[in-house]
């Protein structure tokens, strides 16, 4: 788009009450973000049918607005911008209802993100979600897939770390203005983001990571991908309104089963009722979604970082074999640690692809 058309979409975008849908709205009655900009402010608030206090503040805002001016913006916080009219905009985004008109972005934007898929759920993840988080995000990178999610507490955290230690791509999508990391002890992984995929969002600088602010962020995580993962949620859950949007843009839905004591597995359990597949691992999603692994990725070897195990988990990890299987009662009676102590870290090893369960609950290292 040309820089003179570019900079009346970045101010229209700057005023808060002027969404999508009456942007939209405005270029289809002037012709253009210009031509809408110029006009009367009275025969534009008719147009939208604005209330009176809606209308006295988008008359304020605009007022004290000079196209133009987001640039210096732009260029002091070395932030790009696509509107929904270029290239290089997400073909994926760009057929969901409404699509935002602009996106502010850090990094890079490119045409293998068009193989996406969204990974969110809770803030407060358990370590059953937080290992199975990292290991669904690892594989699916691991094939070609970008990872999605919103860079939040939990399972968004896990999701990009995930995908950023085998040196995959992943997108975060804010919430809030680029210029505002939200929350702030993600600043570093951001940058790592930027250096590795992009981070993204529909809103204006300056805008705070506010409540209302995360529907429309979900709506553009879905939108972005292919299908999206649950991974756990509770009953009311941000992730489930991720679900919902994917749904209503045709996009699949897909959920981890969790333990049925669970509060954060309530949410993906639902989910699973209401006919969102259920997933045991990473080829489950990849014969639902319109994408076609490389050959090669089916080989990609995942190397497992042992210094995240504990002492007990190094322990058992130790007396296992890559040829020799060990039978759980056999681990139990070397390792002097309790059967049902045992029986977790076999899981959690197991979870983390570093080891395999055979016929007779014997083990082998992979």
């Amino acid at each position: 788009m040309k820089e003179k058309e570019l900079k009346y979409w970045l101010a229209w975008n700057s005023i808060s009450d002027i969404g999508p849908k009456r942007f939209y709205k405005l270029l289809k009655e002037f012709g253009s973000a210009e031509n809408a900009w110029l006009e009367n402010s009275e025969n534009i608030s008719k147009l939208l049918n604005l209330n009176t206090n809606i209308f006295q503040r988008f008359s304020e805002k605009k007022k004290n607005k000079i196209p133009g001016m987001q640039f210096d913006l732009l260029e002091k916080y070395c932030v790009k911008v696509i509107t929904v009219k270029d290239n290089l905009y997400p073909i994926n985004l760009k057929e969901i209802y409404l699509p935002p008109p602009i996106l502010y972005f850090k990094g890079n934007i490119m045409d293998r993100d068009n193989n996406s898929i969204a990974v969110v759920g809770s803030r407060k993840a358990t370590y059953y979600g937080k290992i199975v988080t990292e290991k669904f995000s690892k594989n699916l990178a691991s094939v070609g897939l970008t990872i999605v999610s919103g860079l939040a507490r939990g399972v968004d955290t896990l999701a990009h770390k995930g995908a950023l230690s085998i040196k995959g791509r992943t997108i975060a999508v804010l919430g809030c203005g680029i210029d505002n990391i939200y929350p702030p002890e993600n600043r570093k992984l951001a940058k790592e983001i930027e250096e590795s995929g992009a981070i993204l969002t529909e809103f204006p600088f300056f805008t705070l990571p506010e409540k209302q602010n995360f529907p429309r962020r979900n709506r553009i995580i879905s939108g972005l991908s292919l299908g999206t993962l649950v991974v756990e949620a509770a009953e009311r859950s941000g992730a489930l309104i991720t679900a919902d949007f994917a749904l209503e843009q045709g996009r699949e839905v897909f959920a981890i089963p969790g333990n049925i004591t669970s509060s954060l597995s309530k949410g993906t359990h639902n989910l699973i009722k209401q006919g969102a597949k259920l997933v045991n691992n990473y080829k489950d999603i990849l014969v639902e979604i319109p994408f076609i692994a490389s050959q090669k990725s089916e080989n990609v070897k995942i190397t497992p970082n042992l210094s995240l195990l504990s002492k007990d988990d190094m322990k058992i990890f130790n007396l296992l074999s890559n040829n020799k299987p060990i039978q759980i009662d056999k681990i139990t009676e070397i390792s002097k640690l309790s059967a049902n102590k045992v029986s977790t870290i076999l899981l959690n090893l197991e979870l983390k692809d570093l080891i395999k369960e055979l016929e007779g609950k014997n083990y082998i290292k992979l």
